[in-house]
């Protein structure tokens, strides 16, 4: 096992305070299957690259990134609906009405921000 040389925070000034670190112990596999995951980040992260679109109506852009937007927080919505149910449930199971009230609290939340985009369409009209 190879060892490295660190200095430490508060040691002495000519650097004659030395501590001696491992690295962490790692198989040949788990190297290669951190060397293929660190190299997928990679790709996906630093490969992207910024496309801008010459022509096209910019509205269109504007509606298309609207419905990205509003897909995003129906995703969430929908994640809490999904945890109101669970805590509606567990709190019916354990009795307690608190967790029932916080439940149901959460429930609500998760329907409003579900459908938040109709709700907006009703209002503008």
């Amino acid at each position: 096992m190879k060892f490295y040389n660190v200095k430490k925070k508060y040691g002495s000034q000519d650097g004659t305070d030395v501590k001696k670190t491992a690295p962490l112990p790692m198989s040949p596999r788990q190297r290669k299957t951190f060397a293929a995951y660190a190299a997928l980040v990679f790709m996906f992260y630093a490969g992207t690259v910024t496309a801008c679109a010459t022509g096209g109506d910019p509205l269109t852009v504007v509606n298309n990134l609207s419905t990205f937007i509003f897909s995003l927080i129906r995703a969430i919505g929908l994640i809490l609906l999904g945890f109101g149910i669970v805590q509606v449930g567990l709190s019916l199971k354990s009795h307690d009405p608190s967790q029932r009230a916080n439940g149901f609290l959460t429930l609500a939340g998760g329907i409003i921000i579900t459908f938040a985009k109709e709700i907006l369409d009703l209002i503008v009209g």
